[in-house]
């Protein structure tokens, strides 16, 4: 097996990765990332999606490509500027919505339908607002988060964090967990009750 042999790419994605590499930025999800979400998405017909931190799109594309066409996807970022770089490469799409607000702020204040999968890709979600991103998670539905390995950008005292985010995760009564050391380190939840 070749897990570098990567089928059905987003037809978007090379050109969002050039454009991630032309503007330097320095967090993208990596593509092995980007084929799980993609196939987790298509296990959830007629879903209901959610990603907390747009950046430029990379993992966005790839969760619109796992999407049938009665799905829809909501992505949150924060900074204005890579929102407006997403939504030159998704403009057309009306399974997306794009919102550039705080995530934790947009966590608090949703009152629509519950998520089929989040992928949580920034702090909140993640490192704050746990227990909100959770409540708004079907039964049923995947929770990931990536960057769980020790990463060479990550701010002295984060490795801490990670590791804390691990445990509190673990002791979780309304969870299963894998702990995948692949990519840049995943965790997969599924909501039990």
């Amino acid at each position: 097996m070749d897990q570098a042999n990567i089928i059905k790419m987003p037809g978007r994605y090379p050109a969002l990765l050039e454009k991630s590499r032309e503007i330097g930025f320095g967090m993208p999800s990596d593509v092995y990332i980007g084929t799980l979400l993609k196939t987790l998405v298509a296990s959830k017909p007629n879903g209901n999606f959610l990603e907390l931190g747009t950046g430029i799109g990379l993992s966005l594309a790839w969760m619109i490509k796992g999407m049938d066409e009665n799905s829809q996807i909501v992505s949150v970022d924060n900074d204005p500027e890579l929102i407006q770089i997403a939504n030159t490469f998704f403009d057309g799409e009306s399974r997306l919505e794009l919102v550039c607000t705080d995530g934790g702020e947009w966590l608090e204040s949703y009152n629509g339908a519950a998520f089929d999968l989040i992928f949580a890709d920034a702090w909140p979600g993640k490192y704050s607002h746990l227990d909100k991103a959770l409540e708004l998670l079907k039964t049923g539905g995947f929770y990931v988060i990536d960057d769980m390995r020790k990463q060479p950008n990550w701010p002295s005292g984060h490795e801490e964090k990670a590791k804390e985010l691990v445990q509190i995760l673990e002791k979780r009564e309304d969870i299963t967990l894998t702990k995948m050391d692949w990519s840049t380190g995943l965790i997969v939840a599924v909501k039990i009750k």
